[in-house]
């Protein structure tokens, strides 16, 4: 299938438009995702119709605690990432067409995707698993089509989307948990293959068109776990996206290329949240580390205890989007 966003060049070659690496394709090669390829001056998508992953999750699952709290969304992806992070947590469907050099997956089309998530009775259908950046042409035809079926389109993503990439899809997108992997340019560099300025720049773009945006940052020790380093992103949160938005810290499981490494500590995680409230953020949680507790949803005005959370087993108190206690408006979709 030809792609939507590129530019052909002299010679045969384009240039990608899908996401902030922008590559440059000559005739007979793959852009740094390895599912968009050149063929003779028409990029064309390799993954349009295989899914390599398919499951129905709790939202809180993705992780997204301020979208219908409780709900089931039907989740999806397709092989590929335009990063490669050295501590990929999927890395066997994320990092299959550039490590193995094979894709796979099953064809699936748009209106069936959407047809089985109503019969799963879901309340949002999740572009997951994987970077939705790298299947967008999938991923678009079928949160049009859910839109039209009372369905939510939910992103999990790097973030790294190009500007039009989000234009086009921000109607349907109605919320999307952005991993924030570090606040340091050289993290980026060294252990994925990226810029951070990109993702920034998107995080408040999201804002800005409406998308309710939470953050996740995956907390690994000696990396990205510094005082300094947490405060300034959570700083940033803060400041730039507004202390409404949901900050998530999760722990850290030795995998991929870091299996060197260790767990993050429990300790750390509790210092990272404490870093988050007193930056002022309403909502921080401790993710893949249930015997903290640090799960639960709070209002932010009286500190009414909203949503209890045990695991995946989910007791709300919000009332149309507000705390029952005080009548507090609570970020989010409810």
């Amino acid at each position: 299938m030809e792609t939507m966003f590129y530019e052909k060049l002299a010679n045969r070659g384009v240039k990608c438009g899908i996401c902030n690496h922008f590559c440059k394709i000559d005739n007979g090669e793959k852009g740094i995702c390895r599912v968009r390829e050149n063929r003779d001056g028409v990029l064309n998508l390799l993954v349009y119709n295989k899914i390599i992953a398919r499951s129905i999750d709790p939202i809180e699952k993705k992780p997204l605690y301020h979208v219908l709290p409780g709900s089931s969304s039907y989740s999806i992806a397709a092989p590929g990432c335009n990063f490669q992070c050295l501590f990929c947590q999927n890395a066997d469907i994320a990092q299959m067409p550039r490590e193995k050099g094979i894709i796979r997956g099953v064809a699936i089309k748009p209106e069936d995707i959407v047809s089985q998530a109503l019969l799963a009775g879901c309340a949002t259908i999740a572009y997951t698993y994987t970077e939705p950046t790298v299947y967008f042409e999938l991923a678009f035809e079928t949160a049009e089509l859910a839109g039209k079926n009372n369905l939510l389109n939910v992103f999990v993503t790097n973030g790294y989307m190009s500007g039009t990439v989000l234009e086009k899809i921000a109607p349907y997108l109605d919320a999307a948990n952005v991993d924030l992997k570090s606040f340091s340019s050289r993290f980026y560099g060294k252990y994925c293959k990226a810029g951070i300025q990109p993702v920034k720049d998107n995080l408040k773009y999201m804002k800005a068109l409406g998308i309710i945006v939470e953050v996740t940052t995956l907390l690994i020790p000696g990396l990205n776990d510094s005082r300094e380093e947490l405060e300034k992103l959570a700083q940033f949160i803060q400041e730039e996206l507004g202390p409404e938005t949901p900050w998530h810290i999760s722990r850290f499981h030795p995998c991929h290329r870091m299996t060197d490494h260790m767990a993050t500590p429990g300790k750390s995680l509790e210092n990272a949240y404490r870093i988050g409230k007193d930056a002022g953020l309403y909502h921080v949680y401790a993710g893949n580390a249930p015997m903290l507790g640090l799960e639960n949803t709070y209002c932010h005005a009286c500190g009414a205890i909203l949503v209890k959370r045990t695991g995946y087993n989910i007791d709300s108190r919000i009332n149309k989007g507000k705390c029952p206690d005080c009548a507090a408006q609570i970020h989010g979709i409810y």
